[in-house]
């Protein structure tokens, strides 16, 4: 748990805001009676509460700025752009890197990436928040897709094969922001140096970037699906980070004896 609570020599268990002073005391609360993973997953659960809220409210705002027509105006020029670009090599080339992002290839490219860091750390810590992130990027998309039921470019702008579910959010951006960011943040974690982290952090960025303008080279989504796939993801990014900052916060503190132990059941390492 050591090499978790700090980045760059920044403690992620210490809190400098009030609201943050008191989300950490109403978490101990709960960890009293759950333990620390269980207040975890209680704390994510509320939060993916708060996600699905987000997504309601962002699809209100959406439906405003298309109506009044303000970054939707990107929209048809972006896609013009991008269908200047295509070549039969190029279609082939990224329509293969947008697959791993789909939903058969990043549960893939997820789960494997689990086992492996659950395995190194021998703890249960990526599993759940890898699996929640994922999850809670699932239902996003299937809330967005319901509320605005937007239609996706036409088909003779598409190249195949074709999707024909609603187009706005992109899942594919969405779920590369999240799946993408929490991977990288985990890795972080145990990263030495500015350097090491930074690139990891680039990495990340770059590959949920590229996914993201790959739909829409693609055209099978228009640019703002993108724009909102990737700002709802960075949200419930930091939904999930922060719920992990305050399981380590309230496991520093039972270690140190701050948090009595009751009857809370033994956690597992983070």
């Amino acid at each position: 748990m050591r090499q978790d609570t700090s980045v760059g020599g920044k403690d992620l268990t210490r809190w400098q805001s009030r609201f943050g002073r008191l989300l950490v005391d109403g978490v101990q609360r709960i960890s009293q009676i759950l333990g620390p993973h269980g207040a975890l997953v209680l704390t994510l659960l509320v939060g993916a509460v708060a996600a699905a809220v987000l997504t309601a409210a962002f699809a209100e705002v959406y439906e405003s700025v298309v109506r009044a027509d303000g970054v939707a105006g990107l929209d048809h020029p972006v896609l013009a752009a991008g269908k200047s670009l295509r070549s039969p090599g190029l279609d082939v080339a990224i329509t293969a890197f947008t697959d791993v992002g789909g939903t058969i290839g990043m549960p893939i490219l997820a789960l494997t990436v689990m086992g492996i860091l659950a395995f190194r750390r021998r703890s249960w810590t990526p599993v759940i928040l890898i699996v929640t992130a994922g999850l809670g990027s699932l239902l996003m998309t299937i809330a967005g897709k319901r509320l605005i039921g937007r239609t996706r470019p036409d088909l003779s702008d598409a190249v195949p094969p074709y999707e024909h579910s609603a187009s706005f959010p992109s899942g594919h951006s969405l779920n590369a922001v999240v799946i993408a960011g929490i991977v990288a943040y985990l890795i972080i974690l145990r990263l030495k140096t500015a350097r090491s982290r930074v690139l990891t952090a680039a990495a990340a960025a770059v590959f949920a970037a590229a996914m993201g303008l790959s739909r829409v080279y693609l055209g099978h989504h228009w640019l703002t699906d993108v724009l909102a796939a990737w700002a709802l993801g960075a949200a419930w990014l930091a939904l999930v980070i922060t719920a992990h900052r305050l399981y380590l916060t309230v496991r520093k503190r039972r270690a140190r004896g701050q948090i009595p132990a009751g009857a809370a059941p033994k956690a597992g390492r983070a």
